[in-house]
């Protein structure tokens, strides 16, 4: 689970998608080395590296390895249980992210997430492990089939399978020849 506290109330839900950007990883923030931008992606295991992406949208990755060492998993989706009609409110003030109105698509695709929940710079480096306005938890379900792929909209490394989603979840982003 990914639940964000807002002051309107609490929204969240099941992750469903991710992506590894792995030690080594040419297509990772981390690939060139420690910066002031993506510093967090180099704490402790747990912690957000959120960043502004495609001039339009904020995305999260959560750090993965010891302190000292660049990478990450990007949240690239989850099912909304919790808080849908803030999300809701949202995503349709966001004009750069636009809402469908359809329940899948609120949360589906790591800017979409982001819009949803309200996660953005103030929010990087936290630990997601920690009671706080945002934190990774768990809701007791089963997790399901977890499938794998390629990423998604990268260009190096394209080709690795280090995309991880729940199979059968109609949340997931990409097409349905990545979801099988």
């Amino acid at each position: 689970m990914l639940v964000r506290e807002l002051p309107d109330g609490m929204v969240g839900g099941r992750i469903v998608e991710t992506e590894a950007y792995i030690i080594g990883d040419p297509a990772s923030h981390a690939y060139r080395g420690m910066t002031p931008g993506n510093r967090s992606m180099f704490l402790d295991r747990g912690h957000a590296h959120v960043y502004f992406t495609y001039g339009s949208s904020w995305m999260m990755n959560v750090s993965s390895e010891k302190a000292g060492v660049g990478a990450g998993i990007l949240i690239r989706a989850i099912e909304p249980t919790i808080g849908i009609a803030i999300m809701e409110r949202n995503r349709a003030a966001t004009e750069q992210t636009r809402w469908s109105g359809r329940l899948q698509d609120l949360a589906r695709g790591p800017g979409r997430l982001c819009a949803a929940m309200q996660i953005d710079r103030r929010l990087d480096g936290i630990d997601l492990c920690k009671e706080g306005p945002l934190w990774l938890g768990s809701d007791g379900r089963a997790v399901g089939e977890i499938g794998q792929s390629k990423r998604i909209g990268i260009s190096q490394a394209a080709d690795s399978l280090l995309r991880f989603y729940v199979r059968g979840s109609r949340f997931v982003s990409g097409t349905r020849a990545l979801n099988i």
